[in-house]
């Protein structure tokens, strides 16, 4: 049995100020906007110099990425333990798993757009490898498609019966990432779901819904009914 070695001091010492840092660069996200989230204004909150961030964080991008990856993974965590608490019916945990994604993303509307502000980076062209809030984004995208599958391998749905090749061969990259057994059509499905759910999200974060909606909630769970509808899953 290998144990892991016990962190030095320097090492505590490292990681006490990295999560300083984005503690600080969070507070000022949420109070004062994405544009206030600078290394200055973190150094000067924190009692440092801006040249002494870049030991932690070699440019105020990568923290923009650290944190992003830290708020998918705190949301998955949401996400995952209403799924846990649902019961074992696969349809029980999807509608659980949304409503967590929905009340997350209400108590957290700055975290929320700097997640879904812009998309994730892409593969690193030099190493091949994922950014880290790619990786986070990927296992929060993972939750959903999960239970998805569940869903499909209990009882398959009707999925479209034709797919555009141009459409056909990104859902063949897409459902490779996600590493499921899924067909194309299941996983064209799915995406169709995410971007009713996430739209009506998004729309209601932001406040777009205002001009037609004082309370959005009772919308969002008609829209969520539509898109279990198309899979087989009753409202539990």
């Amino acid at each position: 049995m290998v144990t892991a070695a016990t962190p030095t001091r320097r090492e505590r010492l490292r990681a006490a100020t990295v999560e300083e840092i984005r503690a600080t660069a969070r507070r000022l996200l949420v109070e004062q906007g994405t544009a206030a989230v600078t290394l200055r204004a973190i150094a000067r909150d924190m009692g440092m110099t801006a040249p002494a961030l870049y030991r932690y964080y070699p440019s105020l991008e990568t923290l923009v990425e650290a944190l992003c990856a830290h708020f998918f993974d705190e949301c998955s965590d949401t996400i995952e333990a209403a799924r846990d608490g649902a019961g074992p019916d696969p349809g029980d945990k999807l509608f659980a798993a949304c409503r967590a994604f929905r009340g997350w993303s209400m108590a957290h509307p700055a975290e929320f757009g700097l997640m879904f502000g812009k998309p994730l980076a892409d593969l690193d062209p030099d190493h091949h490898e994922m950014s880290e809030a790619h990786q986070a984004g990927l296992r929060f995208a993972g939750v959903f498609a999960a239970l998805f599958a569940e869903i499909w391998a209990r009882q398959p749905f009707e999925v479209p019966e034709y797919i555009a090749p141009e459409l056909a061969s990104q859902l063949h990259t897409y459902v490779d990432q996600l590493g499921l057994p899924l067909p194309v059509g299941a996983v064209q499905l799915f995406l169709s779901c995410w971007i009713r759910l996430y739209g009506m999200v998004a729309m209601e974060v932001f406040g777009h819904l205002h001009f037609a909606l004082t309370d959005a909630e009772p919308m969002f769970e008609a829209e969520l009914e539509i898109a279990a509808r198309q899979i087989g899953v009753s409202r539990p």
